[in-house]
C-alpha cells in the first residue's frame, strides 16, 4: 500500500473541504439578509452544513496523519511540516468541540481560516518523510508535542472568540478617541493575519514559478575540540534576495523584475542558521502584507474591520466573550502539561537538563505566563469583555511568534524543526 500517496491526497482533500466549509459558514451569516430567507432557520441549516463539512475535512486529515505515521514509522510531528499540519488538525478539533458546546456557526468564519492558513504555512516546508534525529527518538516526542499543540489549538479558538467580540462591539461610527484607538488595534490584528497570508502566498507563487537563488556563505564554526575553522555552506532562497547572506558569493540567481543581484547584504552581526534568508523572508512578508492589505482596503473602501463587523451584529457579545474564555480555560492546563512539564522531562532525557534558555523554551514560558496573567485578571480582577478579548488576541499573536517568528528569526536547539 502506498501510504505516501494516500497521506498527501488526504491532506489535499482536507484542505479543499476546509475551504468549502469556511465558505458555507460565511454564507450562513451573509445569507441571513437575502430576501425571502428566515434568518435563524437559514443560519441553522447552513451552519449544520458547514459543521458537517468540517467533520469530513477533519476525518480526511486523520487519514493523512495515520498513513503518514505508517509511512515514516514514527508520529508525524518531528519537523515543521508535520507539526504545523498536526497543529491545524488540533485547531479544527478544538473548533468542533467548542461548536458542539455553544452551537455558534459564526465561529467557523474565524476558526476555519486559522486551520487553513496553518496548513498552507506547513506547505512552505519540505514534505518528505525524514528519519528521526536522536533527540527526537523518545516517547516524550508524542506526549510533549501533541499536548502542546492541542493547548495552542484551544488558544487559537480563544483568539477567534476574542476577535469576534471586538469586531462585534467596537463602534465604527464613533469619533471618540477611545473608539478610534480600538479600531486601530483591530486593524493591526487583521494586518498581522493578512501578512501571514501574504507570506504563505508569496512562497507558493515563487515556488510555482521555479524561482531560485543560491549563495555560498563562509562562516566560522567551532569543532568539538574548541578549534575554529572556516566552512562554506550553501544557502538557497525561494524569495528574491533583497538581503543576501553576509560573507557570501552568488552562485546562481533567477532575475526578478530586472533584479539580477541582491539589493543589500544582511548585517554581519546577524548570526545563526540562515540568518540572511530569514531576514529576507521577514522583509518580503511585510512588503507582501502591506500590498495585500492595501489592495483589500482599496476594494472595500473602508477598514477591513468595518466590512466584517456588520455580519456579527446579531450575536450576543456575552456569548462571544464566554466562548473565548472557555476555550482558553480548556487549553491552558493542556498547554501547561505539554509545553512545560512534559517538555522539561523530554529535555532532561535528550540534552541532560530540564531547562536551557533555548529561544523556543523561553517563548513557551512567555506564552504560559501571559495566559496565566489572562486567567488571573479575568477571574481575580474581573477583566471581562473587551479587556479579556484584547488579551486573547495578543496571547495568540505571541503563540504564532513562538511557532513562526522564532523559527524565522532566532536560532536554537529547536532549529531542526525548520529544516
Amino acid at each position: 500500500m502506498n501510504f505516501g500517496s494516500i497521506s498527501s491526497t488526504s491532506l489535499l482533500l482536507a484542505f479543499i473541504v476546509y475551504n468549502v466549509a469556511f465558505l458555507v459558514f460565511v454564507l450562513a451569516q451573509v445569507g441571513k439578509k437575502w430576501k425571502g430567507r428566515e434568518p435563524q432557520s437559514h443560519e441553522r441549516a447552513w451552519g449544520r452544513a458547514g459543521f458537517g463539512l468540517a467533520v469530513v475535512g477533519f476525518l480526511c486529515q486523520l487519514v493523512y496523519f495515520f498513513t503518514r505515521w505508517a509511512e515514516g514509522g514514527h508520529i508525524p510531528t518531528s519537523n515543521m511540516y508535520e507539526f504545523m499540519t498536526f497543529l491545524s488538525m488540533m485547531v479544527i478539533a478544538a473548533f468542533l468541540i467548542i461548536h458542539l458546546i455553544y452551537k455558534t456557526s459564526v465561529l467557523g468564519m474565524f476558526a476555519m481560516p486559522v486551520g487553513i492558513i496553518i496548513i498552507a504555512y506547513a506547505a512552505v516546508f519540505p514534505s518528505e518523510v525524514q528519519p528521526l534525529i536522536p533527540a527526537l527518538s523518545s516517547v516524550w516526542l508524542k506526549i510533549h508535542v501533541t499536548t502542546a499543540a492541542l493547548g495552542e489549538a484551544f488558544f487559537a479558538v480563544g483568539f477567534a472568540g476574542g476577535l469576534m467580540y471586538l469586531l462585534r462591539t467596537v463602534d465604527y461610527r464613533s469619533g471618540e478617541p477611545s473608539d478610534r484607538k480600538e479600531r486601530r488595534g483591530v486593524e493591526v490584528t487583521l494586518f498581522v493575519i493578512v501578512t501571514l497570508v501574504a507570506f504563505v502566498s508569496s512562497i507558493f507563487i515563487f515556488n510555482s514559478a521555479g524561482y531560485r537563488a543560491e549563495f555560498a556563505q563562509q562562516s566560522i564554526v567551532t569543532d568539538k575540540s574548541g578549534a575554529e575553522q572556516t566552512v562554506t555552506q550553501k544557502v538557497e532562497y525561494v524569495l528574491p534576495p533583497i538581503f543576501a547572506p553576509a560573507n557570501a558569493e552568488t552562485v546562481t540567481m533567477t532575475p526578478f523584475l530586472g533584479m539580477s543581484k541582491p539589493l543589500l547584504t544582511a548585517p554581519s552581526w546577524m548570526e545563526g542558521v540562515n540568518a540572511g534568508r530569514k531576514l529576507n523572508t521577514v522583509v518580503w512578508s511585510l512588503i507582501g502584507g502591506a500590498l495585500l492589505y492595501g489592495l483589500l482596503r482599496l476594494i472595500a473602501r473602508k477598514p477591513l474591520g468595518a466590512v466584517v463587523s456588520p455580519l456579527l451584529q446579531s450575536l450576543d457579545p456575552e456569548d462571544l466573550d464566554e466562548i473565548g474564555y472557555r476555550a482558553i480555560a480548556i487549553g491552558y492546563p493542556i498547554f501547561t502539561l505539554g509545553a512545560l512539564i512534559f517538555a522539561m522531562i523530554w529535555a532532561q532525557e535528550a540534552w541532560g537538563r530540564f531547562w536551557g534558555w533555548d529561544p523556543k523554551e523561553v517563548w513557551a514560558l512567555v506564552t504560559w505566563l501571559f495566559y496565566a496573567a489572562y486567567l488571573h485578571l479575568r477571574l481575580g480582577r474581573g477583566w471581562l469583555g473587551k479587556k479579556s478579548a484584547w488579551l486573547s488576541v495578543i496571547g495568540f499573536i505571541i503563540v504564532m511568534f513562538t511557532l513562526v517568528g522564532v523559527n524565522l528569526i532566532i536560532a536554537g536547539l529547536h532549529s531542526y524543526s525548520g529544516v
